[in-house]
This record gives C-alpha cells, structure tokens and sequence, in this order.
C-alpha cells in the first residue's frame, strides 16, 4: 500500500506539472531515495529519470492509533469474520528538489505546494486512478524547525536542497487472507 500511495502522489503531481507547462518528456518528480542520488543519479532508481526536477522519499512511517478501530470481530451476511484491524500509517514524505538552478528549485517547490494546496485530499470517487484499497489520502505540510531540519538532512546524509515535508494520512495496510469465521448466535437457551 505504501508504493502504490507514493506512486499516485507522484503521478498526480506530474499531471499537474504538465497541466500547468504542457505535456513534457520530462518527468517533474519521481519516486526515489533522495540520500542515494549520488549512487545513481535519480535516488538510486537505476538511471531511468535522470532528468527529473524532484525527488519524491519517504523519511518516516507512524501508526495512527487513534483513528485505529479496536473492533476484531464482523459480520458478515453469512456469519462472523474475526481478524485483527487495519493498522492505519501516516507517511513523511519529503519532495527534495534537485535542479542545479537556485531560481527555479525555489520555483519547482513552490509549483509542488502549489499542487497539494489546490488538492490536499484524494479519494477514490474524484480520483478514479487511487488504488481502492488506499479509500482517500490527504496532505498536510508538515514543518520542521532548524535543528529538525539539520537532522533529517544529516540522516539522509546530504546537503541541504529546497524540500517541503508532507504528513500524509492514512495509508491502512491490512491482511484479509488470515481470517478466522464463526456461526451468528441466532438462539439463547437458558438452562434452569
């Protein structure tokens, strides 16, 4: 679920590049490591898009406890389902801009805010392309303080590059094949 959530920020974000600039060759962002883009130029993805202005990362995951249903039984039309929840991820998501170009970095970031503020929320009824199982995802720019900021960019191993940050809410990972069923109570005897 991670991937494909990752996948269509991606692919929403180049679609509103090219929406604004005209259909390009060119891809706008692509999904990569940013502290591997001295391994192959492009966030270790091979080489394939060298030529891109953005590097999409994931930096961190966290489990969204309270949105988590404690429910561990269902029912079903034919009897009751027990398995354990969904368990519900928030995603740190970090879009590092990698033009040579001050100017225009600064320009391709501002373009990527730009692109969550008008749509900082997905579902699959107004995005057909969302995967179902994702149901909606929605951004917030997430803001780091100085000292964070240098951390993260020690982490990642790199100079700082303009970035923004983005807490993305809620990826539900979750395992329908270990269920286990059981029979509805349709009856109680009670025994003198």
């Amino acid at each position: 679920m991670i991937d494909k959530a990752l996948l269509f920020l991606e692919k929403e974000v180049n679609n509103y590049f090219d929406a604004r600039f005209g259909p390009s060759t060119q891809k706008w962002v692509t999904l990569g490591n940013i502290a591997k883009m001295e391994d192959g130029g492009n966030g270790g993805n091979g080489g394939s898009d060298n030529n891109a202005r953005a590097v999409l990362s994931l930096v961190n995951i966290e489990e969204d406890r309270l949105a988590k249903n404690p429910e561990n039984f269902f029912r079903t039309g034919e009897g009751i389902v027990y398995r354990n929840p969904k368990i519900l991820l928030n995603l740190y998501v970090l879009f590092a801009v990698t033009i040579g170009n001050y100017s225009q970095a600064l320009q391709t970031l501002s373009m990527i805010i730009q692109c969550f503020q008008s749509n900082r929320s997905f579902d699959t009824a107004d995005f057909p392309t969302l995967d179902p199982s994702l149901e909606k995802i929605t951004l917030d720019l997430y803001t780091l303080n100085f000292e964070q900021v240098n951390q993260l960019w020690g982490t990642l191993g790199g100079k700082y590059l303009p970035s923004a940050l983005y807490k993305v809410r809620v990826v539900g990972i979750e395992d329908t094949d270990r269920q286990t069923t059981g029979e509805l109570i349709r009856q109680i005897l009670i025994n003198p």
